[in-house]
């Protein structure tokens, strides 16, 4: 019986990056269209992987590191003064977004409520019409799948990462959660 060499189809094209912003990997497969028999000359490699640099329009978004305080800091209260100024700005829904820690300092340790802040446990941060940018968003409220940061305003030294799990409309966060500042 004659020997019978592996032979490859081409190369397909290659994935997109990994990481829609910054290092990522790609990579390409081809197929066996006639596989090695009686000790014919065995298959190359089936996969390539390279390098990339994700810099998609949304790394902008996952650069922006989110300021938090305790909802104790919530401004549900009405205004004795009526001040004009403050009645003239519109009050927009508020909503929520469920982001699970990653990493916190040592500092978070320190007061009671940032100590809620540890690796793997989701917190629900929402986002209040006086926080809201020019997008009606809050910045640094991440971005789903990719690693952000965060730090706690009245906390020195506690800051750390998350990743967004969820967000919702016209919601309110359980007692003893967060707020995006």
């Amino acid at each position: 019986m004659a020997a019978i060499d592996c032979v490859v189809g081409p190369w397909g094209s290659w994935t997109q990056c990994s990481s829609p912003c910054g290092v990522g990997s790609k990579e390409r497969t081809r197929q066996v269209t006639v596989p090695p028999r009686n000790g014919g000359a065995p298959c190359p490699d089936l996969k390539q992987r390279r390098g990339c640099f994700g810099h998609s329009p949304i790394c902008s978004s996952a650069k922006e590191v989110a300021k938090i305080l305790p909802d104790s800091f919530k401004r549900n209260f009405k205004d004795p003064w009526r001040r004009p100024h403050m009645l003239m700005k519109e009050e927009k829904a508020s909503y929520c977004v469920r982001l699970r820690v990653k990493q916190a300092s040592a500092a978070c340790r320190l007061h009671l409520w940032s100590a809620q802040l540890v690796r793997e446990r989701s917190v629900c941060t929402e986002c209040q019409s006086d926080a809201m940018g020019s997008r009606d968003r809050c910045g640094g409220e991440g971005l789903e799948g990719i690693r952000t940061f965060w730090t706690a305003a009245s906390v020195p030294g506690c800051h750390g990462s998350w990743v967004r799990e969820s967000s919702s409309e016209n919601c309110q966060c359980p007692l003893h959660s967060l707020l995006f500042v």
